[in-house]
């Protein structure tokens, strides 16, 4: 770090702290460590966050995706609609069904899916929508509903960056047919690795409990051909320590984010939507011109920074046609996958750390 003596930054900062520790050695302790009463009671938790739907647990985020594809019947000749400027998880959910994922753009300001692209996407073969509220900005669910019900899709909310977002007062989770929640260490909270499904749909619901539990509610009185993606009660019980202190950590990255937002003057600081609950899992701005330079300019001044994504899910080896893109329109997804970077915006930041990523940002431009 040339020259620099103070602590360096980094883009994401992972709390894991005692009263975590604590709750793992406690569950270790008492013998009941899978599918026990910490995984029931972090469902139960967690559904307060998305008004008393119901909640299951599973081991990642993607397997909350993809287990959700299953339940709902998805498969092979099915084409689900999503975003190429996401997680490669948002692909390869709906390619691990069978399903076909049918890539549209972006809007500029939310970098979430534009519901005109949507609209002019659907076929006959369509059978659903996976809107990603990306960076913790929620996608414009009302008018995807609209679209949604007038073709009778359903809608599956990849929520993976978003816990707490929301849009007119409704949160994310809570909108489409079920919503899919990631619990990895660098999400805004954490169970160490998880994920969660959520729905209004009890049967949805219940389907989704065989599927992780190798089709089985009762010991070895098999239903359908499930999977094993339970969570842990370990895991649970770090998720429900964490979910005790969102709240505190939502307000304190939006607090940031305003910080920022006031005093970036040489780049594109992000937009909130009219209505929209923006939770800042990651604070992004747009930098036209040498992205490579200048994110390397701010880390010579001690600032770290991260470019998601480089690459948009249509771009990546395995979703290639022939060794090429294939026929994807998607030119705000290019521009946004150039431009972008996010910064720190963790809760833990200090305000003279926030003066150093804003004077950084300003004078690395």
């Amino acid at each position: 770090m040339s020259g620099q003596h103070t602590e360096f930054i980094p883009p994401a900062r992972p709390v894991i702290g005692e009263a975590e520790i604590e709750a793992a050695v406690r569950v270790l302790r008492s013998g009941m460590v899978v599918q026990g009463p910490e995984v029931a009671a972090f469902e139960q938790e967690f559904s307060e966050l998305v008004e008393g739907r119901h909640c299951v647990a599973v081991n990642s985020g993607t397997s909350a995706l993809q287990l959700t594809l299953l339940a709902l019947g998805y498969g092979p000749g099915d084409e689900i609609i999503v975003p190429s400027f996401s997680f490669a998880a948002s692909g390869n959910a709906v390619r691990l069904v069978g399903a076909t994922p049918v890539f549209v753009d972006i809007a500029p300001d939310s970098f979430c899916l534009d519901p005109a692209a949507v609209a002019a996407a659907v076929t006959p073969r369509t059978v659903a929508v996976m809107p990603v509220h990306l960076y913790g900005h929620p996608a414009a669910m009302d008018k995807i509903m609209e679209i949604a019900a007038k073709h009778g899709l359903g809608v599956v909310e990849d929520a993976a960056q978003a816990h707490a977002a929301a849009l007119h007062g409704t949160p994310v989770g809570a909108w489409g047919t079920a919503g899919c929640f990631s619990f990895y260490p660098t999400k805004n909270m954490h169970s160490l690795e998880g994920g969660m499904v959520t729905t209004g749909d009890a049967q949805l619901a219940r389907t989704l409990r065989l599927l992780r539990n190798q089709g089985m509610e009762q010991r070895y009185a098999n239903e359908i051909v499930g999977a094993n993606m339970r969570l842990t009660d370990v895991a649970a019980a770090i998720g429900r320590e964490q979910l005790k202190q969102l709240s505190g950590w939502t307000k304190q990255r939006q607090a940031n984010a305003a910080y920022l937002d006031e005093h970036i003057t040489a780049a594109a600081t992000p937009p909130v939507a009219e209505g929209a609950t923006h939770v800042y899992h990651q604070y992004t701005v747009r930098v036209a011109g040498d992205r490579d330079a200048f994110t390397a300019r701010l880390r010579d001044k001690g600032v770290g920074s991260g470019v998601y994504y480089p690459t948009p899910i249509h771009r990546l080896l395995p979703y290639l046609v022939d060794g090429e893109p294939g026929p994807w329109d998607l030119p705000e997804t290019e521009r946004a996958a150039r431009e972008v970077v996010s910064l720190p915006v963790f809760p833990s930041l200090t305000a003279d750390q926030l003066a150093r990523i804003a004077d950084g940002v300003n004078s690395s431009v």
